[in-house]
């Protein structure tokens, strides 16, 4: 359920590479909540969980149901400064902040409190808080690197730099589950390499074309500010290579069909289709040269590259891994590097005019390089029993839902029926926080070494990466830390993660009412189940192999529907001549609706087991249910930050994901008593109705 405030892993190579941390006992969560006890027995929103304030008593629920319930939410509320969006997932994000600084505070200042963990952790983010220490070293930490790059002389030393930790590279390497066989690990390439989205180095109009200016003028710049002559030549030069390579790469929807994505090879069918790469060089240097079958993502896009790496100088491709080198880094060097790279990614490309308080940057850094150390500590202090066992009763309710559902599916035929609910048996639900916590006792963390420290950070998660890939798939690893607010689905696992972070009001809290938990982390979690029946989570059996369990009637029939969903949303104008793109969003939509969808049926479980719901604030149960869903997605974009989204991001924006899903539900209609003249009206024989 991505939407930068709450990210789930989207269904691409990217998702598929759910590679969580290794496991080794830092401390034992599950105690006493330091929050939870001094919580008052109320909901935090409003008397039962929802903000009746934020609503425009002036709008209409059938006409635009989103402004109906957050309307006067958004007249009040400016985005801040520092931040491309607001919305509560927002506020949950500072809130594991403001927790997650007060560990770090304590670790920086006790370190023997916490033994050598404590120390790696105070000893990073003090080295970070230390601004005048980094401005002093000046580019003193880049000479090494920039060194290496330096001393490359022929294309057999660039690709060994191409398949080295930290360095940029046109090609990707990693490691994902194996498609054919999930309880095993295979290497993957796929298309890489580019400083900005792919559709920004090719659409035309006085938008993009600024985009591109900015982008050329930020080339240069960082090469000035690091002391690389020529930069205006160089920046030049790697423009028109990025935009070469921009013009080969897969976009955004293709890059999410994963059928298209599966072509494994093995050296010699790699060595036939891209020929001008060493693929056995490569390999080798990432350690992953035992793989006896290698995942070709994007294979076209990763051909046409080969002949654009044989056919550019070898200077151009040395100018461009130095740019990507300190620009990559550039958060980790004196502020005027740190100001260009703002400046451009989240002031030119975001519409974000301030930095974030160093503090907070700190935290995020730490949670990414010693994030389940500290997400230990954190489930331990912020994340009472209570609340698991309640989503867990929840979650259990859901699933009834779902079997409900599928069980009594008019369009899908007994075979497919059958197949169905196995996979649905089969999901494995995660509340909180992991089984076991990384052991980063090999990390070294060096007090005072900020790019150092980064550096070996991504040594050490390649390491680590490197450590599991002979053995069998580890299903209790996460791919987020307790203290993330965020959510995802698994295809390859059949597994749906809900970290500590995001089971907070508004999108859950014991203490409100139960139809707005349902209509809002119910409608969460049932989002996450439905990626395992997308177009895509749809390909993948119960135990995560890439399988068709369909018949072709079935498939008929379940295509014909996400293709009218998906025609829906291509008639929404995110901004002004801008749509969504409903074949990007496909997957996240089926999703959205339905997990609104099971939830609903959820609801109507838990009041069959304790009792139908009152009215409570003037709204019957039903209807605070869907306050609850538009309220979850309670969230205002700048408009850069927006557009963005619509070219790149496969979730529709948080407005359409509550008006796009609510005038599809019959229930929706009943509860507000929507008629034919409302602007969101849609006739029974032409709303979408998947699960």
């Amino acid at each position: 359920m991505r939407n930068k405030t709450m990210i789930r892993l989207s269904t691409s190579l990217a998702l598929l590479a759910m590679l969580a941390p290794v496991t080794a006992s830092v401390a034992k969560p599950g105690g006493k909540s330091l929050k939870a006890a001094a919580v008052a027995k109320k909901a935090r929103y409003g008397s039962f969980g929802i903000d009746l304030t934020a609503k425009d008593p002036a709008i209409k629920p059938g006409d635009d149901f989103w402004t109906f319930a957050n309307g006067g939410w958004a007249k009040r509320t400016a985005i801040p400064a520092d931040k491309a969006a607001v919305g509560y997932g927002n506020i949950l994000t500072d809130e594991a902040e403001v927790n997650v600084r007060a560990i770090l505070d304590d670790m920086a200042k006790n370190p023997a409190k916490y033994g050598a963990t404590g120390k790696q952790v105070g000893d990073f983010y003090g080295t970070w808080i230390d601004e005048a220490g980094i401005e002093a070293k000046g580019t003193a930490p880049l000479k090494p690197y920039l060194e290496k790059i330096a001393a490359v002389k022929t294309l057999t030393d660039l690709q060994i730099l191409f398949a080295s930790v930290g360095y940029q590279s046109p090609v990707s390497i990693g490691v994902i589950p194996n498609l054919a066989d999930p309880t095993r690990y295979t290497a993957a390439v796929g298309q890489s390499g580019l400083g900005m989205p792919r559709d920004y180095y090719l659409l035309e109009g006085e938008k993009y074309e600024g985009y591109r200016k900015a982008y050329r003028a930020y080339i240069e710049k960082i090469q000035t500010l690091a002391g690389i002559e020529n930069a205006a030549a160089k920046a030049d030069a790697i423009m028109a290579l990025e935009t070469a390579m921009a013009k080969e790469h897969w976009s955004p929807e293709k890059s999410r069909d994963i059928a298209a994505l599966n072509d494994p090879q093995d050296i010699a069918g790699l060595t036939k289709k891209a020929p001008e790469f060493d693929w056995a060089l490569m390999l080798k240097t990432a350690g992953l040269d035992s793989s006896p079958k290698v995942l070709m993502a994007n294979n076209t896009a990763i051909i046409a590259i080969g002949k654009i790496m044989a056919a550019t100088p070898l200077d151009v491709w040395k100018d461009y891994m130095a740019f990507h080198f300190v620009s990559s880094n550039s958060t980790f060097l004196p502020k005027a590097f740190d100001q260009a790279n703002f400046d451009f990614y989240s002031t030119t490309l975001s519409g974000v005019k301030t930095q974030r308080d160093r503090w907070k940057r700190g935290v995020q850094l730490t949670n990414g390089a010693l994030g389940e150390a500290v997400g230990a500590l954190y489930v331990a202090r912020f994340f009472p029993p209570a609340a698991k066992a309640q989503m867990q009763e929840l979650i259990e309710n859901l699933r009834g839902s779902y079997q409900d559902r599928i069980s009594k599916s008019s369009w899908m035929d007994e075979a497919t029926r059958k197949a169905a609910l196995v996979k649905l048996a089969a999901f494995e639900p995660r509340v909180g926080y992991p089984e076991k916590f990384i052991d980063y006792s090999s990390f070294k963390v060096v007090r005072g070494d900020m790019l150092g420290n980064a550096m070996r950070s991504a040594e050490f998660a390649n390491d680590l990466q490197l450590s599991r890939f002979p053995k069998p798939v580890d299903r209790s690893l996460w791919a987020m830390t307790p203290q993330t607010v965020n959510a995802y689905y698994s295809p390859l696992a059949n597994q749906i993660t809900f970290p500590a972070a995001i089971l907070q009001p508004p999108y859950f809290d014991p203490n409100a009412d139960p139809a707005v938990n349902y209509g809002a982390i119910g409608a969460i979690i049932g989002h996450e189940m439905g990626h395992g029946f997308d177009d895509q989570g749809s390909q993948f059996g119960p135990t995560g192999k890439f399988e068709n369990w369909w018949t072709p009637a079935a498939k008929t029939a379940f295509k014909e529907r996400t293709a009218a969903l998906a025609a829906q949303y291509d008639q929404f104008e995110g901004l002004p001549g801008s749509k969504v793109n409903g074949k990007l969003t496909l997957g996240e939509n089926i999703g959205d609706l339905g997990g609104l969808e099971a939830a609903y049926g959820a609801y109507q479980r838990y009041q069959a087991k304790h009792g139908k719901a009152k009215v409570i604030g003037g709204l019957t149960g039903d209807q605070r249910f869907f306050m609850a869903w538009a309220q979850a997605w309670q969230t205002k974009l700048r408009d850069d930050a927006a557009l963005a989204r619509l070219r790149t991001d496969p979730h529709s924006p948080p407005y359409f994901r509550v008006n796009g899903v609510v005038r599809n539900r019959d229930a929706w209609y009943a509860a507000f008593n929507i008629t034919p003249d409302s602007k969101l009206y849609i006739a029974p024989e032409k709303r979408v109705h998947i699960w």
